[in-house]
């Protein structure tokens, strides 16, 4: 960690940041070259699965950013825990690329894009060139592997992009003494904790960072510690209290609070310790996949901390960077494949870290050799991507989903969102009875329940009995077009401790009013069974995973 930026310059010249003759060979404009093709071959990658189906928490998102546009604000007909920045991401973006799958994963093009520059930027400045050069090939190759379904436009993704220019705003604002800096880092932190709550992890590191080095700097006084360090706390509060501002205005604090904050907290304490240390032992090697010599580098980085000259000068930044964005992964301890994407930039920095010092110790014994370290990494990285080939170059954007989400009916939502939207008026709604939210946003229909999952009605938690009855209560009064059963138990999630008041009304509810006119069979990956009206009723699924849809008989007559 240092001082300021003329210490932090001393410091280098006499340790040393670059290895011999990296200065020419990495000069800034070749940097830039170098950083854009690696992002051209993983946009590349994205370019050719744009289409692959929305999964359930993209649906959540594109519904729901659907609604903003049409004036309709979050949590008052549609609930979840999310706060609302990613929403109104979501809104931007098909504002800007259109309200489709391809709209919606050309602006995570972009958005991925942003962020692999960014982790660049940060390892250059931490460090050089060279070492920005590798954290943004590992960030970017990481960050579109399968193991972490990295196509699926995430919340994670989100967060990271106002994350890492917060931090790198931050890091400015230290070395040069300049406080507007540091205002809009906080601001930038804050919009990231507003994306999904475990971006308080980055804001939090910020901060104590801010503060550490603040205390450091020769002859600083104690206001002058206290103005800067309130300036950006400020900054970093600014967008939250904002979105309370608005959110009160427009009459939906209660829902959102209960939500975002009460159920939330229900949701985040469910898991014990050593359950959640099981599954956290589990998912590491399916996150790290194929990838596995790559995250191996990074062990290599920690290590270079401890004794590479050059790496220590920053070692205290990267051992905190890399500890908050692996406490980030942690709430709930779910450590679902996807919440690791918080700790890949922390990863690639290792990995910079790693192959840059292995230079270094190189060049001390033979210079002619100093080309090893890069040639080692690209065969590594090579090496990933050639075991991945089949889900990079060759799958269609079905078989990628498949390949990362097997039997969830994310290809078949499309055809049964195709089907309400030719048999119904823009006015009907319709409701789900599983946690399939993006039929809404394909079908363009609304939900006529607020309960868009029904994952939090089937835990075990207080609130599970009255959100079931609720969500009846809400689809009888809504009087849906259509009612979609989804027999799949991922999208369930029960378990022998749940609540099943809700299934015991639906058998009743279905018996009164609606009739069978489709039914969706998974047979296999490759293979489901469609069958429409009078095919449907006499259909018996074959499969343990299928969808039922249901009309109302009587939605025409009232």
């Amino acid at each position: 960690m240092v001082g300021s930026k003329r210490s932090d310059t001393k410091r280098i010249k006499v340790k040393g940041t670059k290895a011999k003759g990296t200065k020419g060979l990495y000069s800034r404009y070749r940097a830039a070259v170098c950083v854009l093709i690696i992002i051209l071959f993983v946009a590349a990658i994205r370019l050719r699965l744009l289409q692959i189906p929305l999964e359930r928490d993209e649906g959540e998102f594109a519904y729901m950013g659907q609604l903003i546009l049409q004036g309709i604000p979050p949590y008052l007909t549609s609930y979840n825990m999310k706060l609302p920045g990613i929403y109104v991401a979501y809104a931007l973006i098909m504002a800007v690329f259109g309200k489709s799958v391809e709209g919606i994963h050309l602006g995570f093009l972009v958005i991925n894009a942003a962020t692999i520059i960014l982790v660049f930027l940060l390892a250059r400045r931490l460090y050089d060139s060279y070492s920005g050069i590798i954290a943004g090939a590992s960030f970017a190759i990481l960050s579109v592997s399968p193991s972490i379904l990295g196509t699926s436009a995430h919340a994670t993704h989100f967060v990271l992009l106002p994350a890492l220019g917060g931090i790198l705003l931050t890091l400015k604002g230290t070395d040069s003494g300049k406080p507007t800096y540091l205002f809009w880092g906080g601001i930038l932190l804050g919009i990231s904790f507003l994306m999904k709550q475990p971006g308080i992890f980055f804001a939090v590191f910020a901060f104590l960072f801010l503060l550490f080095s603040l205390c450091r700097m020769p002859n600083t006084s104690f206001r002058s510690i206290l103005k800067q360090t309130l300036l950006f706390l400020v900054g970093a509060i600014m967008p939250f209290v904002m979105t309370l501002g608005i959110l009160y205005g427009v009459g939906v604090f209660g829902k959102f609070w209960f939500w975002t904050f009460l159920y939330a907290r229900e949701y985040s304490s469910r898991i014990p310790f050593s359950i959640g240390l099981e599954v956290f032992l589990h998912q590491v090697p399916l996150v790290i996949g194929k990838f596995y010599v790559l995250w191996a580098v990074a062990g290599l980085g920690i290590i270079a901390l401890f004794w590479d000259q050059t790496a220590q000068t920053r070692a205290r930044f990267v051992i905190g960077f890399s500890a908050f964005s692996f406490l980030a992964v942690c709430p709930g301890l779910y450590f679902r494949e996807h919440y690791f994407v918080f700790i890949l930039p922390a990863v690639a920095l290792l990995i910079g870290v790693g192959i840059s010092s292995l230079g270094r110790l190189i060049s001390k014994f033979q210079t002619k050799f100093q080309w090893v370290p890069t040639a080692l990494f690209s065969v590594i990285l090579f090496m990933g991507v050639y075991q991945y080939r089949a889900f990079f170059f060759e799958f269609t954007p079905v078989q990628a989903c498949r390949a990362m989400y097997g039997p969830n009916p994310f290809p078949e939502s499309i055809r049964i969102a195709e089907y309400i939207k030719a048999h119904s008026e823009k006015k009907d709604k319709i409701a789900t009875l599983g946690s399939e939210p993006q039929i809404y946003f394909y079908s363009n229909r609304h939900s006529a329940t607020g309960y868009i999952y029904v994952y939090g009605l089937m835990e075990d938690q207080r609130y599970a009995l009255k959100m079931q009855k609720e969500m009846a209560e809400e689809i009888e009064k809504a009087n849906p077009k259509y009612l979609i059963f989804v027999n799949i138990p991922t999208s369930w999630l029960a378990n022998p401790r749940s609540e099943r008041y809700i299934l015991e009304w639906l058998q009743e509810y279905l018996t009164n009013k609606f009739s069978l006119v489709g039914v969706v069979d998974i047979l296999s990956n490759d293979h489901t069974v469609y069958r429409w009206e009078n095919e449907a009723m006499n259909y018996v699924p074959r499969s343990p995973y299928f969808l039922c849809v249901y009309k109302n008989d009587r939605s025409d007559d009232e």
